[in-house]
């Protein structure tokens, strides 16, 4: 049984289901219709009550996850949380609010959520689709055939900003809606192509906002009933009738939603007329759906993050022998330091898997190059966390210390440190380990024991080790290093 929690832009969202034969049924849902776009300021900030009313919504979502025995939950945060520059001083309160750790996913990422979560509810394998979700801050496209995902767009347009842009006071008129549509055309019109009718045989809708304009559709017999352009402007055509937001009556838009869909409204008929959308069938899966899938496949062992490291691997002409030897090196030393927990050694393990990937930029200060690579690279089925921690693990695996600042304090990360710089440095030294021969602990200080074989077989090992020695004393951590015959 896996929860799926959507920190949305528009609203917080979460599924509770349960995963049987080929499809997750869910079994609890929650949404909170927070606003949390909304509560930026004028300088890209989130203010003090949107964060408050935020982390309320969390611990009410978190005393509905309490009533579940749960095998794996998943927090996720989208666009809001994406630009927020002060997003990093929500989090900590946001995760002692829901209890687990909160993730700001990339525009790819959720894209990439959103299509496994219809591809699942879908169950066609050869179908060419393309996916379209509008959030409250940010539209994914995506173009896949059955399961597999093909391509994947982002653009920054919502709901609830374009509401805002275009309709700030709720006065609805032809010009507002020609804007926002405009707007909307101008930031998808370089990236049409890959999307093109000829590499579909379908387009489906899978956000809360497609789904309340199909319904508002059908039930005010608009068109033929379906997403179409003449239905689409047809609704359109509605609403400035109505003339503001306040006066709105059709059946199936609720008031508290209507502001919020006329921006939905522009963005959709901005991607209809640029894509050339004949028509947009709803559906009643996207992100949290995705999350829980990602949350299947991680439980039956088939992380699409190992992918994700292989693909990059080839990618970026990764020597896979050194990488293997440098990786599981880095374990062996990390087993032997006793972490007190062993959540480092996944991203200790692709860390050393991707150490070498700024060779291909150049030889000097690649491991500099291989950091910014990973932290900027759009890897699927990593969240920006997760990338962070491996660039910085990169950052450290040769050089000073200095340069990893406050992060080094965490005693377990201190440690899958140490454990990579040892095993890129005997790597280099083409020395073959024999962890009979070896000791190594880390506690108030660094205590190694290897062997004067070593020394004498391998001359630089002597240059390393007392390189070591300096970089470690630099941030005041002892080293010792004892060698036995």
């Amino acid at each position: 049984m896996f929860a799926a929690v959507d920190l949305g832009s528009n609203s917080f969202r979460m599924h509770i289901g349960k995963h049987e034969g080929d499809s997750i049924r869910v079994i609890k849902s929650a949404r909170d219709p927070i606003r949390l776009a909304a509560g930026l300021d004028k300088n890209g900030k989130l203010t003090p009550q949107a964060i408050a009313g935020a982390v309320e919504s969390l611990a009410r979502f978190r005393t509905i996850l309490r009533d579940y025995q749960l095998d794996a939950v998943r927090v996720v945060a989208t666009n809001t949380l994406r630009v927020a520059k002060n997003a990093h001083e929500f989090l900590p309160d946001a995760e002692r609010a829901i209890g687990y750790p909160v993730e700001i996913i990339s525009g790819e990422e959720e894209g990439r959520l959103i299509y496994m979560g219809v591809a699942g509810a879908l169950a066609l394998p050869d179908e060419d689709r393309l996916v379209i979700d509008i959030g409250g801050g940010s539209t994914e496209v995506i173009l896949g055939r059955g399961s597999e995902i093909k391509r994947v767009e982002s653009f920054g347009i919502g709901t609830v900003n374009q509401s805002q842009a275009f309709f700030p006071d709720g006065v609805i008129d032809e010009a507002s809606f020609e804007r926002a549509i405009l707007s909307a055309r101008s930031h998808v019109e370089d990236a049409v192509v890959p999307f093109g009718a000829q590499h579909r045989s379908k387009v489906y809708g899978s956000s809360g906002t497609m789904r309340a304009i199909a319904d508002t559709i059908a039930r005010n017999g608009m068109g033929d009933g379906r997403v179409t352009p003449v239905s689409v402007e047809e609704l359109k055509q509605r609403l400035i009738a109505f003339g503001h937001a306040g006066n709105i009556e059709l059946a199936g838009m609720k008031p508290d939603r209507a502001l919020v869909i006329m921006g939905g409204l522009a963005v959709l008929i901005g991607l209809m007329k640029e894509l050339n959308i004949a028509v947009i069938t709803p559906v009643e899966a996207g992100l949290r759906m995705g999350v829980m899938w990602d949350l299947q496949l991680r439980a039956t062992q088939r992380d699409r993050r190992e992918q994700s490291v292989d693909d990059f691997s080839r990618r970026f002409h990764i020597d896979e022998l050194r990488a293997r030897q440098v990786a599981e090196t880095a374990l062996g030393f990390f087993e032997m330091l006793k972490p007190g927990n062993e959540v480092y050694a996944k991203y200790l393990s692709w860390s050393a898997l991707l150490h070498e990937a700024g060779l291909i930029v150049s030889q000097s200060s690649y491991h500099k190059h291989s950091s910014y690579l990973i932290a900027n690279a759009d890897l699927p089925g990593f969240t920006t966390r997760e990338q962070r921690v491996m660039s910085t693990l990169i950052l450290g695996q040769k050089g000073n210390l200095r340069k990893l600042g406050e992060v080094l304090s965490d005693a377990d990360f201190a440690k899958a440190v140490l454990a990579l710089r040892l095993a890129v440095m005997f790597m280099h030294s083409h020395i073959t380990l024999d962890w009979n021969d070896i000791r190594l602990k880390m506690k108030n200080r660094i205590d190694l024991e290897i062997k004067r074989d070593w020394v004498r077989d391998h001359p630089t090992v002597s240059y390393w080790m007392q390189k070591e020695q300096e970089w470690w004393s630099g941030i005041g951590v002892d080293f010792s290093i004892r060698v036995n015959a």
